[in-house]
């Protein structure tokens, strides 16, 4: 069975741009591939965090993962299998500075910390951080990685490295992994709908997937339609937004009705607004129900997803131990 990698950040609550854009497929892969799903705590230092609440944050979004679907097999934490990090120093002895100052991502982030006016610096972390996510992924010598357009440049250096270091040893060791690129619908702010959906924005840039049935059906029915962005001929990205949110949440019967009503000239927003909350509604009490079947059980969820990080870390070792190998390192013997 082909393998799959794929990871995700602890930020604690998960909004529908994270479930649609991302851990909904990760949820459908599970049937097809052997699935390594990371909860990565160590990416989240890189830009400035509260300390107190990494730890809760990273539980959360376990939860969250699993009240969605996600298998607790399949599911590690990063800080929980030391060998990515150590992987990742190796990793930057194949890897180039000038690399790493070219990344799109380094520059966007790096500009919002010197924008913020503060104390707050830039850290090494922010510059390294895609060698170690080349390390996540290749420790498990993952055959594809889900990737959206916003992380082809962060693949292509992984395959870069894993490149680089196999002409090194003389031996092709890892297999450049491939990405897989599939229908990831991009949601966006109902607020401000020329941006995408996003906690950093705000709280009003952002649909929680766990939130209460009055605040979606309030921030639904404040959607912005019209962004200043509307053209003769075209959907406005508002409007647009809401018809892909009914779609993907499940109601197809509603947005072929109301997409007829739109061509007709004859489509009321109001009714759109409905539809759309009505059925967001219906999926998140469904996510709710499961979530809280989680929490109750919580001690043996934390249980199982230290187990399932200890076994999912074998791998981890003996690709490593593999590596200090070729490279002329020493090894413990195990």
């Amino acid at each position: 069975m082909k393998s799959v990698l794929s990871c995700i950040q602890p930020t604690g609550d998960m909004h529908l741009g994270n479930y649609f854009g991302a851990v909904k497929n990760w949820v459908d892969l599970q049937k097809d591939y052997k699935c390594y799903y990371g909860v990565v705590d160590y990416h989240a230092m890189t830009m400035p965090y509260d300390i107190k609440k990494l730890r809760n944050n990273t539980w959360e979004l376990i939860f969250n993962l699993l009240a969605v679907g996600v298998k607790a097999e399949n599911l590690f934490v990063q800080s929980l299998i030391p060998e990515h990090s150590e992987l990742g120093w190796i990793f930057n002895c194949f890897c180039s500075y000038g690399q790493l100052t070219r990344m799109t991502q380094f520059k966007d982030k790096s500009s919002q910390v010197s924008e913020s006016g503060s104390d707050k610096y830039i850290s090494v972390g922010l510059l390294d951080y895609p060698v170690l996510q080349a390390a996540d992924i290749l420790i498990y010598r993952a055959d594809y990685v889900p990737v959206g357009k916003d992380q082809e440049q962060h693949l292509e250096l992984t395959r870069d490295i894993a490149g680089r270091f196999n002409h090194s040893v003389g031996k092709e060791y890892f297999v450049l992994p491939e990405g897989l690129y599939t229908e990831t619908p991009k949601i966006r702010s109902t607020a401000d709908p020329l941006r995408k959906m996003s906690k950093s924005a705000g709280e009003k840039h952002y649909i929680s997937l766990f939130q209460d049935e009055a605040r979606i059906r309030k921030q639904i029915k404040s959607a912005v339609t019209d962004a200043g962005d509307a053209v003769e001929g075209k959907m406005s990205e508002g409007v647009y937004n809401l018809f892909e949110l009914l779609k993907i949440s499940g109601g197809a019967q509603a947005h072929e009705s109301l997409t007829h009503d739109y061509n007709a000239g004859n489509l009321k927003y109001s009714d759109l607004k409905a539809a759309t909350a009505d059925q967001l509604v219906l999926l998140t009490d469904q996510f709710k129900d499961q979530k809280s079947d989680v929490v109750k059980n919580k001690k043996d969820i934390k249980y199982q997803v230290k187990q399932s990080s200890a076994e999912i870390r074998k791998r981890a070792q003996e690709t490593l131990r593999e590596v200090k190998d070729l490279v002329g390192l020493l090894n413990v013997k195990l």
